[in-house]
């Protein structure tokens, strides 16, 4: 038997060792955090209109985005390399989109939908419901590369959108049925599913939605085929986020709301982000699962809302934050456990205010979209981390930079941001 003495000791060395580990732990939690207290910020600019974003970014920095066209009219998805910007085009309408957070892939292709130039004998406004402005065109998904768009199929309807590709060439979007739905808000007519697209093959794989929907939303897909969205009903009620793995759904769970759980990204290691809503469904957060727990990532500066929009594969996590005016954004990027304005992490006296940042790369290279406090423009941006740059120095830890009061062009150039390119996930 062991004596009371030995005992002591033993327990003695063990807080000991554990009190090391802890130590160990948030000292190697720091030095991470201070490999990401610079970056350099570089200005995207526009395709000649007054507002761009930008949604996703490889390994190799290259970015898929969205730009007002001179005019401010016509908006179209673009892929941006090395500073060079290019238009996506169309399938023959005026208008086309990147869809948010999610990047073009390592082989420089982009998942996208558009216009096509065929009016939409049923006027369902498919491409305008995914972000456009009114439109009166049959919606297409299509694959970019090198300026060629290919188009997607659907499963006999006469809209489909692509919104996400992996590295393997694998897009999901969702497309229309021949089903029509009298349950559905006006002026959507048919159902609609979640699909797996692989163009060099054709094949167009179905996701099943969980039991008593009948619509599904594909929103990410992972280089092992995983993919995650959302499933519901055309008519009101629950959406739950889901993974689907061999198109089998599984409903990853919420904080306790129930009218928007959505899944945005997974990385290669099965960690999916996205938002759920907390009780009673008037906000919602930010939250990380994985290993089949949910956890709530909170919200920075007692704003109420948040999301997160992309996770690469080192774990990092980046979204925004808002209040409901729409107005109120703040950019920010979520690591070891903590959520940082990432406006704390430029250069403090820097005219740029990042609003909202949409993509991640396993770099550490952030994208998303700002605006310029003195000239009112809005941009899209790329962040790139740099160690012992001190003419890049931040704010000091855990100064906030002021929310800035927009300008009534700049709100009205976001507002129209929110119609244009976003998934409407922030009330």
């Amino acid at each position: 038997m062991k004596s009371k003495t030995g005992a002591a000791f033993g327990f003695t060395v063990l807080l000991g060792a554990l009190t090391f580990l802890a130590h160990a732990v948030a000292q190697d939690r720091e030095a991470n955090q201070l490999k990401l207290q610079h970056y350099t910020l570089t200005n995207l600019g526009t395709l000649g209109g007054s507002l761009s974003e930008g949604v996703g970014i490889n390994n190799y920095g290259a970015v898929s985005g969205n730009s007002l066209l001179t005019g401010d009219s016509v908006h179209r998805g673009f892929f941006w390399k090395e500073g060079v910007m290019t238009d996506l085009g169309t399938l023959g309408g005026p208008n086309s989109v990147a869809p948010e957070a999610w990047a073009p892939n390592e082989r420089d292709q982009v998942a996208g939908f558009s216009d096509t130039a065929e009016l939409d004998p049923n006027q369902e406004n498919f491409c305008s419901l995914l972000g456009f402005f009114p439109s009166p065109y049959i919606c297409r998904g299509f694959v970019w590369r090198r300026g060629v768009l290919t188009p997607m199929p659907t499963l006999g309807g006469n809209n489909s959108a692509a919104t996400s590709i992996n590295n393997r060439g694998q897009l999901t979007g969702i497309t229309e049925t021949t089903v029509m739905d009298p349950s559905c808000f006006a002026p959507q007519l048919f159902d609609f599913v979640a699909v797996i697209w692989e163009p060099e093959s054709g094949k167009l794989q179905e996701l099943a939605p969980l039991s008593g929907d009948n619509e599904t939303f594909a929103s990410g897909i992972n280089d092992n085929g995983q993919a995650v969205g959302t499933s519901a009903t055309c008519a009101a009620g629950p959406i739950e986020a889901v993974l689907w793995e061999e198109g089998k759904p599984t409903n990853l769970g919420s904080l306790g709301g129930t009218s928007f759980n959505i899944a945005f990204g997974i990385n290669n290691r099965g960690q999916i982000v996205g938002q759920s809503d907390l009780p009673g469904d008037a906000s919602h957060h930010a939250v990380l699962w994985q290993k089949g727990e949910i956890t709530d990532l909170g919200t920075i500066h007692n704003l109420p809302n948040s999301l997160a929009s992309s996770i690469n594969n080192k774990g990092q996590i980046v979204g925004f934050s808002q209040i409901n005016d729409f107005f109120s954004t703040i950019a920010w990027i979520w690591q070891d456990g903590a959520m940082t304005d990432l406006n704390t992490l430029i250069p403090a006296g820097s005219p740029w205010f990042l609003v909202e940042a949409l993509g991640i790369n396993d770099r550490g290279q952030i994208t998303g979209i700002m605006f310029n406090t003195i000239t009112g423009e809005v941009p899209g941006f790329v962040l790139t981390p740099v160690e012992n740059a001190t003419e890049h120095a931040p704010l000091a830890p855990g100064v906030a930079r002021p929310v800035p009061v927009l300008s009534d062009n700049v709100r009205q150039l976001l507002q129209r941001k929110r119609g244009l390119f976003s998934r409407g996930s922030i009330r």
